[in-house]
């Protein structure tokens, strides 16, 4: 028999609190204790690293770090390793429902090296210690963050070549004459590991399993390409020939392009995908399941001349195929993985996905939406798969609708019979109707269960300013409608507990 669940999909940084962030603290907790008492069973999140380029955790410094805007400052508090008063004079954004990301960095660091400042010594403490021998990326990643503050946050393609390349030498030096601030960073992700830890155990204990998020590709600005370059296809000067991104479609007709740097599969192959191990185990410490980011590229992958105006240019290149997921779980076991297999499909990525056996995504929002040319009707769901109003690339339900050509409208009103329901009370009958579909997972965004218009939109693809800043309101927290999700939950089939 299968198991039918439910979730909502909402990122750490939008949850409320008063710190301008959402982070790991009583916030996190109270949103886990409301999943459960609705009978929801899975969270799922965004990616836990360090927020990059335009703030987005899809282009980090590191796979493995998290993301020190998250640690919560009222657990530090708690644990007496800063006080009050340093947190005097501090700002953390003027708006409840926006990340003012430049103000709750500069608070944030300041309160993070007063804790690091009374823990001197923290080096010798044993749980200090558990955490760096099982996590051989910490010395490099301090390291890197150091040198970025060094050459005063520069992409590590303009550092000086002794730097940029590693010169042995040069890095042995660097690591002297930067100790403290090495040290500083790795502390920082102790106290980020301790309090996502205890996160984590929490929803454990409630019955709620989180579902993580690993992007496909890497920052070309990231500790992994400074000490793996031979596992991306960089030149001698870590400069890309190619970069990655998505063909022209119904949604854009220039396509997109990411900029981040493609893999050399071959080079993974030879090291036995080592480095895709490492990844991948990092992750599953912290998350129960793991959302596989732009699945398709590792069946074939859209290369673009680096510096084109757009990805017109762009080409085909093959992947690593199933012989990836192979390797995956012949190290790791069973692949708690949900495939992100949205976009340009062919027969190969669908047999690709067939052959792993593990579910891929369904999107009501694209079932009547005729620029995707794929076929996401309710109707003809897989039961393995997970289905969404829209992801965070999406915009809300309410926000979608108001956009929606006048013929899809007619369509989508026809299928769900709601010829004359006024359009602000159908963002419920599409939640409805994913909750009834037939695959076995069904998410929503927090933003859809708000009733939110665009402005609960957490990404618009390829626009560089003004994603990933949406927060939910302590008010919006409270005055959900925790009740209907419940009863909507039950009579779906989907309460587990």
């Amino acid at each position: 028999m299968r198991i039918r669940e439910a979730g909502i999909l909402l990122p750490v940084f939008s949850l409320p609190g008063k710190y301008g962030i959402g982070t790991l603290g009583k916030s996190a907790r109270e949103f886990v204790d409301r999943l459960a008492d609705s009978g929801q069973n899975i969270w799922q999140i965004l990616p836990l690293c360090p927020a990059g380029y335009g703030a987005s955790p899809y282009s980090s410094y590191s796979t493995h770090a998290g993301n020190p805007l998250f640690i919560d400052i009222e657990m530090l508090l708690e644990d007496g390793w800063v006080e009050d008063g340093d947190l005097r004079g501090l700002q953390w954004g003027s708006d409840a429902a926006r990340v003012d990301y430049e103000a709750v960095g500069a608070s944030s660091a300041a309160v993070l090296r007063r804790a690091f400042v009374r823990r001197q010594g923290f080096q010798k403490d044993h749980e200090y210690q558990d955490f760096a021998k099982h996590n051989s990326w910490l010395e490099d990643f301090g390291l890197f963050m150091a040198l970025k503050e060094k050459f005063g946050g520069i992409s590590l393609l303009d550092w000086p070549a002794p730097f940029r390349d590693r010169d042995a030498q040069t890095i042995r030096n660097a690591r002297e004459e930067l100790r403290e601030e090495v040290a500083y960073h790795c502390f920082v992700q102790w106290l980020f590991q301790r309090q996502w830890d205890a996160l984590h155990d929490y929803a454990k204990a409630r019955q709620v399993k989180i579902l993580g998020d690993i992007p496909i590709y890497v920052s070309l600005d990231s500790v992994d390409t400074w000490v793996n370059p031979t596992l991306f296809q960089l030149r001698d000067d870590k400069q890309p020939d190619f970069v990655a991104g998505g063909p022209p479609d119904g949604f854009s007709a220039v396509g997109q392009v990411w900029g981040n740097p493609l893999y050399d599969w071959n080079e993974h192959r030879n090291q036995g995908f080592e480095w895709w191990l490492r990844r991948v185990e990092t992750h599953l410490k912290r998350v129960d399941m793991l959302r596989i980011d732009h699945f398709r590229g590792l069946e074939s992958y859209f290369a673009i001349p680096a510096g084109a105006p757009s990805a017109a240019a762009g080409h085909w290149e093959q992947g690593p195929g199933m012989e990836f997921f192979t390797r995956l779980a012949e190290h790791i076991g069973p692949l708690p993985f949900v495939l992100e297999d949205l976009g340009y499909l062919t027969e190969e990525v669908i047999r690709l996905r067939e052959e792993t056996q593990m579910p891929g995504i369904q999107l009501i929002q694209f079932a009547f939406d005729s620029r995707e040319p794929g076929s996401y009707w309710p109707y003809a769901m897989s039961p393995n798969s997970v289905v969404y109003t829209g992801t965070h690339d999406n915009d809300t339900v309410r926000g979608w609708l108001d956009a929606l050509a006048p013929a899809d409208l007619a369509a989508a009103r026809t299928y769900t019979a709601t010829l004359d329901t006024p359009l602000e009370d159908l963002t419920w009958v599409f939640i409805t109707l994913a909750m009834t579909a037939v695959a076995d997972t069904c998410i929503i965004p927090m933003g859809d269960y708000l009733g939110l218009g665009s402005e609960g939109r957490i990404n618009v693809p390829s626009q560089a300013e003004g994603n990933w800043s949406w927060r939910m309101t302590p008010e919006q927290l409270q005055g959900a409608p925790w009740d209907r999700i419940r009863q909507l939950t039950q009579v779906s089939g989907r309460e587990t507990s």
